[in-house]
């Protein structure tokens, strides 16, 4: 007869096996070809219009978004000002009082020297005619433990917070910000929820041979959790990895539990992810221009 540790173990995966589902193989969905798209350095669903899914150039362009489908053609492009892009690597759409947002994550840090990280965060127009859109907020933060490198954000409604994963710590490590601030002009300091060591991580070897052979699969490069907030999806150079929340569990728990891992195409440096409108589905982009767009579909029973 199973013993009570082995019992306490079953009950508590019994919610994630009737829930959870999996995720198919990626295929391929379409690609960008719009000339304005440099890089997409980010993926958001939309809140308010289906099959929309909103994009952003990296660092160093102009601060716009841009609107398109899962087959990667472009729909309009909205400027935001007053905003800058240093270095835009990430983009999250949430829902809060009634609204649909969207956190644009001006975090990257190649040199490991700025003095703070921005995320703007802009009500999500469903029309495409307005031309510039003003931040409802700018919110101002920086690292307890310094200067660190991040390209995946996402957004914890739940709990009124932004979820930081940061790629070139060993392992990557989550902080979070909260949601609200940026009233004013202050730097708020992050906070270090802990280390995600259920991702791959790499030999000593890798680690010694990651400049040379210019490879760093193991780096988080995206992120995004579905509207409910049971699933969160993590992109890293080479490979999916997606994890199920508990209810009343804290992401950084969950992210302590092996996922679902998904193979990715290896003919691409993977760069954004984000669920799809009903969150049944993912898409997937790479860096490059005219970059393809893979998807993956959720099988089994929706979570509820």
């Amino acid at each position: 007869m199973p013993g009570p540790a082995f019992i306490a173990f079953f009950v508590l995966l019994v919610p994630l096996a009737a829930n959870a589902g999996s995720y198919s193989d990626l295929r391929l969905s379409g690609k960008i070809y719009d000339r304005r798209i440099i890089e997409a350095s980010g993926l958001a669903r939309s809140h308010v219009v289906a099959d929309r899914l909103w994009t952003l150039n990296d660092g160093d362009a102009k601060p716009e978004l841009f609107a398109i489908d899962g087959g990667g053609n472009l729909h309009g492009s909205i400027s935001l000002s007053p905003a800058t892009n240093v270095d835009w690597e990430d983009i999250a759409s949430f829902e809060h009082d009634g609204k649909s947002w969207l956190l644009i994550a001006d975090i990257g840090d190649n040199e490991a020297k700025r003095r703070y990280c921005s995320l703007y965060v802009v009500e999500e127009p469903a029309e495409l005619h307005k031309q510039k859109l003003e931040p409802a907020r700018q919110i101002r933060f920086t690292y307890p433990d310094g200067p660190l490198d991040a390209e995946s954000v996402a957004v914890d409604a739940e709990n009124d917070s932004v979820l930081i994963l940061v790629k070139r710590t060993v392992p990557a490590r989550l902080y979070s910000v909260p949601l609200l601030a940026g009233d004013d002009d202050s730097i708020r300091t992050a906070e270090l929820l802990g280390d995600v060591a259920t991702l791959p991580q790499p030999s000593q070897l890798e680690l010694d041979r990651a400049l040379a052979h210019q490879s760093w699969h193991w780096q988080p490069t995206a992120m995004d959790i579905t509207r409910n907030g049971r699933t969160a999806a993590i992109l890293t150079y080479r490979g999916i990895y997606i994890y199920q929340r508990l209810e009343m569990e804290s992401w950084i728990d969950a992210l302590q539990r092996v996922p679902q891992d998904i193979d990715f195409p290896t003919n691409g440096i993977a760069e954004a992810i984000a669920f799809s409108y009903k969150d049944d589905s993912l898409f997937v982009t790479v860096e490059g221009r005219s970059p393809p767009i893979y998807r993956s579909d959720l099988q089994g029973q929706h979570q509820r």
